[in-house]
């Protein structure tokens, strides 16, 4: 009886093993089966593959590529120091005085607070009459006559009024500031009837002309470089103000224009100066008692410059 018991037992352990192994079997060829749910599954267990280096995975990913290194910004070349730089100008003087500086590289604007305001120009304003003249003519094609030419030079370098009065009316009087005005983008400045003598500008628009004429939008490519020469051959009376805050072998280089006159009906002296220099521009301009003759503005204008001098 034990025996049979015995026999039974193993018997049932042989039938469940049996079916044990069988569902092993059955598991693996279901895993092993193309188009099985678990074949990637068992795939990737028995391959030894991960899914970020299968291809054929299902929801694999890519590598990440690794970021392209940005290149180094070169810095940006430093510009060379000017004759001039921006600075606070202090100066006790009667009546009223503005002053303005452009550093034409960057076209950055500095000046006082009252850069905006206006003076009558006086013979400051010959310089432009002497650009308007020469573009116009290399404009229609023309050729300045001697008389002409000469007229330009002791305008410029004399301030002579009788030959700016000639240009004057050659460059259609009073029109010429609307030309002046919309071709040097000026803001603050303005015509007075047909008086060249009057017309006002702000030392901030002066600075501007100084840019316009270096630039050659005043004269036009052929005639500014001329112009700018006759510039610094100013001479005599008018040889004053803002260059001679600097040494001589400097000053040799500043294209100038100034201009004064007495406004007796206001009692009133009207000192202005342009420069041009390497790089910068500077406008001053001044209006005091008439007693105090024109070189106190003269002053005023070397003075602006030498507390802007670098």
């Amino acid at each position: 009886m034990a025996a049979r018991r015995q026999s039974g037992r193993w018997m049932w352990w042989l039938i469940g093993g049996t079916a044990l192994m069988g569902l092993v079997l059955a598991g693996v060829g279901l895993r092993t089966l193309p188009g099985s749910p678990l074949a990637a599954e068992a795939a990737s267990r028995w391959e030894g593959t991960t899914p970020s280096s299968s291809a054929s995975s299902p929801g694999s990913q890519k590598p990440t590529p690794s970021p392209t290194p940005s290149p180094t910004p070169k810095p940006s070349p430093s510009l060379k120091p000017l004759a001039v730089r921006p600075a606070k100008v202090s100066i006790d003087a009667s009546g009223w005085w503005s002053w303005s500086m452009i550093d034409r590289r960057t076209g950055k604007v500095y000046g006082s607070s009252n850069m905006t305001q206006t003076n009558t120009t006086a013979s400051l304003i010959k310089s432009w009459i002497g650009a308007d003249y020469l573009r116009r003519a290399a404009e229609s094609g023309q050729t300045p006559s001697d008389v002409r030419m000469q007229q330009l030079t002791i305008m410029i370098r004399d301030s002579d009024n009788e030959a700016a009065q000639s240009l004057w009316e050659a460059v259609g009087g009073s029109a010429s500031i609307g030309r002046l005005i919309r071709t040097c983008k000026l803001t603050d400045s303005s015509a007075y009837k047909n008086m060249w003598s009057n017309t006002r500008l702000s030392a901030r628009d002066t600075a501007r002309l100084g840019v316009c004429i270096a630039d050659g939008r005043a004269a036009g490519p052929k005639w500014t470089k001329w112009l700018i020469n006759e510039m610094r051959a100013v001479r005599g009376v008018g040889d004053f103000g803002i260059r001679k805050a600097f040494p001589a072998s400097t000053q040799k280089n500043i294209a100038i224009k100034n201009g004064w006159v007495t406004r007796d009906a206001l009692g009133e002296w009207h000192v202005n100066c342009l420069a041009i220099g390497d790089g910068w521009t500077m406008g001053v301009m001044t209006r005091y008692p008439a007693s105090l003759g024109y070189e106190y503005g003269a002053k005023i204008c070397q003075n602006v410059a030498r507390q802007l001098k670098s």
